[in-house]
């Protein structure tokens, strides 16, 4: 089993315009609600080689966002944000932890079975291990058996 990083290439888990489908759900129910950011958890560092979740896509989206609505037109000008975007997988480890998140309660897992735990050996798994690793943090992630 491979240890640590994404594989090289973009992997079969790629959906395609997933962000964008995603996104423009976010940005009508935002402009519903008058809200004036559209937060999402994308990473451009320990990534998967998504291209929907590099930082010029998003700015280029937010401009987009910001061509397309009402809101916009009217001076309510709508932000995307991606906080995590920038940050290995190590930092977001350690900030889960200083947030208090309880690893075991949350899954990246694209093949979790169905109690919820992780296959540990996809990209999202491996980059997970390596990012608990990394930080040198004990990875409380309820993995299958194997």
């Amino acid at each position: 089993m491979p240890t640590g990083g994404p594989a090289p290439g973009i992997p079969v888990t790629y959906v395609p315009a997933r962000n964008t489908i995603l996104l423009s759900l976010a940005l009508a129910w935002a402009e519903v609600l008058g809200a004036r950011h559209i937060f999402l958890g994308a990473n451009a560092v320990d990534y998967s080689g998504y291209p929907d979740c590099r930082p010029e896509y998003l700015r280029a989206f937010e401009k987009m966002a910001n061509l397309a609505t009402k809101a916009a037109l009217e001076g309510r000008r709508i932000e995307v944000r991606a906080p995590l975007v920038d940050l290995s997988k190590a930092e977001i480890v350690r900030l889960a932890l200083e947030l208090g998140v309880e690893p075991e309660e949350t899954v990246t897992c694209y093949q979790p079975d169905a109690e919820g735990r992780a296959c540990g050996v996809c990209d999202a798994c491996r980059i997970r291990k390596a990012g608990f690793a990394a930080a040198g943090a004990a990875d409380t992630t309820r993995y299958q058996p194997r």
